[in-house]
């Protein structure tokens, strides 16, 4: 593991104090007898790594957590992670039967923290890598959510797995790109250690950049995948969005993680309405802002952002700017930032500026949050390795790209979706590499 660590901050910790509580032992035990155990499990089809969730809550109900908790982390070596951001509402809970009978669906996320942190808690470790090691070694490029669930299941069956990872921490946005109230990068780095324990290793700082890093990797491993998620967020597009004062919402959220950012004062102005601009708003008001703008090109009913994510924005006391856009940023005589906009309209399939609608903003940060870019200019280098808007294609049943020593999995295949897609990605080509190493030595 690397020996960078971050800092342990106790007024960022009752800054961004957890929007979910975790569960009493009590209140564990009481809310796990209430599941019905259907022998068809909607849960458990609703998740992408189809956990056992009936399987899971029913040893709760025993007081065998850590047979609950081994048997989540069978499916989902991340589930610690999943039960924190997972948008469950939509998933297994959003499944669950109890909405048939107009009642509470079951806490599954809730049950399934409780049973994970038991077990980090314990210290113990997940169950023993075979033997007889496999006699097959495999590279994961990049540290995020689908190389860590890549590796832990590769170990379980005795391959060899380096993870190489350009940053000094592992985990991804998991550690440094999910809200602080949602996921602690701690209970990341928490999960990490438990799959370095089961004998992954790290490189840290090991960026492949060239054709000659690629070449070494060849040299050095039978397989690859490629878990190198999304590039940098996308820029405004407009004069003055390159200047001080304009920080993207990534860089944000990292920035405040890792003690680099501890307070924000003034009017922030969020460019997007997705996920994470509304993590990054949120944060900026927690740090402190005194007025934060969410500034959305299109109407209320047409962003990407989940519907409790946006409810949780309005009662952090978020307001949203609906059919606007920025046209430049510049610098006030004040110091501050100019943030100029025009009012927007829909004529057919484009949108459209209206004349004379422009408006200012006068504000201390703007924090763009319009996407990623496409992570393209190493997978370009690749042999065989074909890449289509933006996405590395593979064949979604195993992962593979058109290089039969390579596959992918995570936003760098799926364009950006959930932490359990990425774990069920990294999982399934996992699988894929195992059944094809079997078949090379059989």
């Amino acid at each position: 593991m690397s020996t960078a660590t971050l800092p342990d901050d106790p007024q960022l910790r009752e800054r961004f104090n957890e929007l979910k509580p975790p569960l009493s032992p009590q209140a564990a035990v009481v809310e796990s007898n209430r599941c019905l155990n259907c022998f068809d499990a909607p849960c458990t089809a609703a998740c992408p790594t189809h956990i056992d969730v009936p399987g899971f809550i029913k040893r709760i109900a025993s007081g065998n957590l850590r047979g609950s908790a081994l048997r989540i982390l069978e499916a989902n070596i991340l589930g610690g992670s999943c039960s924190r951001v997972c948008p469950v509402e939509v998933l297994c809970e959003g499944a669950c039967v109890m909405h048939r009978y107009n009642r509470e669906p079951i806490h599954i996320a809730l049950l399934q923290r409780h049973a994970i942190d038991d077990f980090h808690a314990s210290g113990e470790d997940m169950l023993p890598v075979p033997p007889a090691p496999l006699n097959l070694r495999v590279a994961c490029i990049g540290g995020g959510p689908a190389s860590l669930a890549c590796a832990a299941e590769l170990r379980r069956h005795g391959a060899s797995v380096t993870i190489m990872e350009r940053r000094a921490l592992p985990g991804g946005l998991n550690t440094f790109g999910v809200a602080e109230y949602k996921l602690r990068a701690a209970d990341s780095l928490r999960e990490v250690e438990l799959i370095r324990r089961m004998g992954v290793e790290f490189r840290f700082g090991a960026a492949i950049d060239s054709a000659a890093d690629l070449e070494a990797i060849d040299a050095e491993f039978d397989m690859v995948f490629l878990g190198v998620g999304l590039g940098a967020m996308q820029r405004l597009g407009v004069p003055g969005d390159d200047q001080e004062g304009v920080l993207n919402a990534l860089e944000l959220i990292a920035a405040y993680k890792t003690g680099h950012i501890r307070e924000i004062s003034g009017t922030v102005v969020v460019v997007g309405a997705g996920n994470t601009a509304i993590d990054a708003a949120n944060a900026a008001r927690r740090l402190g802002a005194e007025d934060v703008f969410m500034l959305y090109r299109r109407g209320e009913n047409d962003i990407s952002a989940f519907d409790f994510e946006y409810e949780h924005a309005r009662q952090e006391g978020v307001q949203f700017l609906w059919w606007r856009q920025p046209t430049a940023i510049q610098k006030g005589e004040s110091g501050r930032l100019v943030l100029n906009t025009v009012q927007t309209q829909q004529v057919g399939e484009t949108l459209v500026p209206i004349p004379d609608t422009e408006f200012i903003i006068d504000c201390d940060l703007v924090v763009p949050a319009i996407g990623q870019s496409p992570l393209t200019q190493l997978v370009q280098q690749m042999q065989n390795v074909a890449v289509r808007d933006g996405r590395i294609v593979v064949d979604r049943a195993t992962g593979q790209t058109g290089n039969p020593r390579y596959y992918a999995g995570g936003d760098c295949v799926n364009g950006g979706r959930e932490v359990v897609d990425a774990v069920a990605d990294g999982k399934r080509a996992a699988i894929a590499m195992l059944k094809s190493a079997e078949a090379i030595h059989a």
